[in-house]
């Protein structure tokens, strides 16, 4: 029988790249979504069977923060993932041989916004707000459970860049139409995870058994917003763009129903645990990194 590795909440464009890979490197992949043809939710006795012996859990369930934070959608961005991860929690606590390894998703925005310093896993400051509260709540409930035989990893994950979803398409996009300047006022720091290097950590942790907590999953050279969107317009042969001001972006962000604090929170985030581990990074050149998500075009 093939080993088998569970990807919840495996739909979205980083899943759609896990399920590629594994499947291609031999495992049976099973999604759980609310997608037809997945393991639902709603569906317990599916969910135990499916997690019983697997190889691996990875937990990338969670509405996309790319909307207006307004009291429903607020709800919604935090049940998504705390529900989900308990739900998880729970129908592992009913194997009979649990997952080696359940690996869930959290987020690097968990830190304050830092220009002054960078924010590691030992010397990191949790931050304050809607964003910061909805990361704390996610990761404790998931190290709420504690099974010895179930390896628990949260990654902390930057802003990950991949060819299919993402923040590339809305940053092309800037870029096409001569807005590809500076967002506010470009020196908030842009910490990003090339999606390769994400599927390179993910098998890393695997085969590395003493590899367990919290990990900060970025690259170890991250960017500022002024630099990232001189390094798009030179992959994408612009010759300018416009910058954005702060009021601009508080506009735009109301008429497209998002939030301006993707774009201006400062994210300085290095992987120092991963790096103290040995792990090698693939992508550290964020200008070369651009280049693979922008060739087709």
């Amino acid at each position: 029988m093939k080993k088998k590795i569970i990807l919840a909440g495996g739909s979205g464009f980083i899943g759609t790249y896990l399920e590629k890979y594994f499947t291609h490197a031999g495992y049976e992949v099973i999604i759980i979504s609310r997608q037809p043809g997945s393991v639902q939710w709603t569906n317990q006795d599916a969910l135990v069977t499916a997690l019983e012996g697997a190889e691996m859990l990875i937990n990338l369930a969670g509405k996309s923060v790319d909307c207006r934070y307004n009291d429903k959608n607020k709800a919604e961005i935090l049940r998504s993932r705390v529900e989900t991860t308990t739900i998880l929690g729970n129908c592992i606590g009913k194997c009979k041989h649990k997952p080696k390894l359940w690996i869930n998703s959290s987020t690097a925005t968990i830190y304050r916004h830092a220009e002054d310093r960078p924010m590691t896993e030992s010397t990191g400051e949790i931050g304050s707000g809607f964003s910061v509260g909805i990361a704390t709540q996610w990761e404790a409930a998931f190290f709420h459970f504690n099974y010895p035989e179930c390896r628990q990893v949260a990654l902390r994950i930057a802003i990950v860049l991949g060819e299919d979803g993402g923040v590339m398409s809305p940053l092309k996009n800037l870029v096409r139409f001569g807005l590809g300047g500076k967002q506010g006022s470009g020196n908030q720091h842009f910490s990003w995870l090339h999606i390769e290097d994400l599927k390179n950590i993910i098998c890393y942790i695997q085969t590395h058994e003493d590899m367990h907590g919290i990990y900060n999953c970025s690259s170890p050279n991250p960017s500022t917003n002024k630099i990232l969107m001189q390094q798009l317009r030179k992959a994408m042969h612009m010759p300018f763009g416009l910058p954005t001001p702060k009021w601009l972006l508080t506009i735009g962000a109301a008429l497209i129903r998002t939030e301006t604090e993707l774009v201006l929170k400062s994210r300085w985030v290095i992987p120092e645990k991963l790096l103290e581990h040995g792990f090698k990074f693939t992508h550290i050149n964020l200008g070369e990194a651009l280049k693979d998500f922008v060739k087709r075009d």
